[in-house]
């Protein structure tokens, strides 16, 4: 073999080492990221295992931020029990002509819990504590009414909804030997319309996407990060949530993500490009803090992960931008309180679902 002949072998040997490592490098650099073993404090529970998540009360929308109207007049608020209440649903009464056991209203009750799209609820007043709540095995009650909600997501209670109503108290009336009271539907439907424009000029959902800027991440990656800030498995795949200081309360905040890839049989190797921060505002008590806590975790995770935080048309999200969102926001809490659905509270829950 000649010297040219070996030079060229040479040569093509260093060639194809290069490039072998140069695939090897990019194969390694468009890997998603993993999470780090020896930064975890605890072993958290896989992204797919299904767990009660704090508050849960239903997947929130994938919507963009709501804009704040002006506050409207009303009472000052306080939060209410939860149950049927004048102020976002049509309450009958169902006189009954002597006590009844929970078990009697129990078996009398409709099959369903809903009238068209609105929850449909039945209460009655504890012979003893004289408070109303609902029917329970094993109790006496001495009154008894039925309630449909007014608005709700789904829209106004209409005229169909209201009749539906009506024939399911009136069956549950005749079963109890009870006498109902019936508002006049004109009335509630036009109460319902008014309700649910207000609801549909007051209900934000802001919305946060974080996109990777470098290499993309794994589910793992991202629940590492995320866990240093509080946040937990929630109910599904894909999806945690930041809990709320009280017991029962709906999360602060959501973070979802691509729920194949937490379903995948080696999330590991599933590669996120963007998540997506979430507050349903409504649902959240003011006192939480929420759009503050959303911020200052959008910009944790971005440093934390090498991405940006950007709405959902891709845009960057300014300082200035965000703080014109907090000032309708501000705006938006005066107006619910005046109208007596504070967020967070039982009732605001109920009506923005």
């Amino acid at each position: 073999m000649s010297n040219l002949q070996l030079g060229l072998a040479f040569l093509g040997g260093i060639i194809l080492l290069a490039v072998v490592a140069y695939n090897a490098w990019i194969t390694r650099k468009s890997a998603p990221r993993k999470a780090d073993p020896a930064l975890a404090t605890d072993t958290p529970p896989p992204l797919g295992t299904e767990r009660q998540e704090p508050g849960f009360e239903g997947e929130l929308p994938l919507a963009a931020d709501g804009t704040a109207a002006p506050a409207a007049e009303g009472r000052s608020t306080a939060d209410r029990k939860p149950g049927l209440d004048a102020l976002i649903d049509v309450v009958a009464p169902l006189a009954l002509e002597s006590e009844v056991s929970g078990d009697a209203i129990l078996a009398a009750m409709p099959g369903t819990r809903r009238v068209g799209s609105k929850p449909f609820a039945i209460e009655a007043r504890h012979s003893i504590s004289g408070e109303w709540e609902s029917p329970r095995p094993g109790q006496r009650y001495t009154a008894a009414q039925a309630g449909v909600q007014l608005a709700n997501r789904h829209g106004a209670l209409n005229e169909i909804e209201y009749s539906e109503f009506v024939m399911k108290s009136q069956a549950l009336a005749d079963a109890l030997g009870a006498n109902p009271e019936f508002p006049e539907m004109r009335d509630e439907v036009l109460r319902a319309r008014e309700l649910d424009q207000f609801a549909s000029t007051h209900d934000a959902q802001l919305g946060f996407t974080l996109r990777a800027t470098r290499a993309a991440w794994s589910p793992g990656y991202v629940h590492q990060h995320a866990a240093r800030l509080g946040f937990v498995a929630g109910a599904l795949p894909g999806r945690m949530v930041l809990p709320g200081s009280e017991p029962g309360s709906a999360p602060v905040l959501s973070l979802l993500f691509d729920t194949q890839a937490a379903l995948a049989e080696d999330p590991e190797q599933s590669a996120l490009r963007e998540i997506s921060l979430l507050l349903d505002v409504a649902h959240v008590p003011q006192a939480e803090q929420p759009y503050q806590r959303m911020r200052d975790a959008a910009r944790t995770l971005a440093q934390g992960m090498d991405g940006i935080v950007t709405d959902d048309q891709g845009q960057p999200l300014q300082d200035a931008a965000l703080d014109r969102i907090g000032a309708d926001l501000e705006g938006l809490y005066t107006a619910l309180e005046a109208r007596d659905l504070a967020a967070g509270s039982s009732l605001a829950r109920r009506l923005f679902s």
